[in-house]
């Protein structure tokens, strides 16, 4: 168990603590008395995590601390923590806020992150492995969700927010795209061993 792994899992025991501190803040303000002390406290709790993941990151690399479990578990806080403040901060109950998300928006993301676990899984079933290698639009999607979470959960201003949502919205799609491209070099890579093999 090393310090980058007690901080991916601290990553995870917060998660809860986000989510019930923003339905709580829901809660109030769908009855008119909207509590910002709580809204702010979401906002800085979500800020917090989103910071550590570089965090467990670092101690990984300059520790020489890289394991399996810290590989697999690291993204995993990522996406629950994403899914999670997307999912509260769309459709009905999202539009406490000012902005909110819109429901198309999250819906490319969850199907976008579905399309990665479907390709993953057919890969490693035609292939035996699957060699995931991050990649700058990802790293730029993933920066982008959570500077709208954070946008939303601090009433950032709205004339900004439609471009902002249109940037995000393009670096998903681009990710996906090139997700999908280097699942088929990968493809066409064991293809073309398996052939030359025989």
């Amino acid at each position: 168990m090393t310090l980058a792994n007690r901080i991916t899992i601290a990553r995870f025991l917060l998660i809860p603590v986000f989510v019930l501190l923003t339905l709580y803040y829901m809660r109030d303000a769908e009855r008119g008395q909207p509590n910002e002390m709580l809204r702010w406290a979401a906002a800085t709790l979500f800020l917090l995590v989103s910071l550590t993941d570089a965090l467990d990151g670092f101690f990984a690399r300059s520790r020489n601390e890289r394991t399996r479990l810290g590989a697999m578990l690291d993204p995993l806080a990522d996406k629950a923590l994403l899914l999670c403040g997307l999912m509260l901060l769309t459709g009905p109950w999202g539009r406490v806020f000012q902005p909110h998300l819109p429901v198309w928006y999250v819906l490319l993301v969850v199907s976008r992150d579905g399309f990665l676990i479907v390709g993953a899984t057919v890969i490693h079933a035609c292939c035996g492995h699957v060699d995931v290698r991050p990649r700058l639009t990802g790293k730029a999607a993933t920066v982008f969700q959570m500077t709208l979470i954070l946008w939303v959960l601090s009433s950032g201003p709205i004339r900004f927010f439609p471009w902002l949502l249109g940037a995000a919205a393009g670096a998903t799609l681009l990710s996906a795209a090139q997700y999908l491209l280097d699942g088929i070099r990968q493809m066409e890579h064991a293809h073309a061993h398996e052939t030359a093999a025989r």
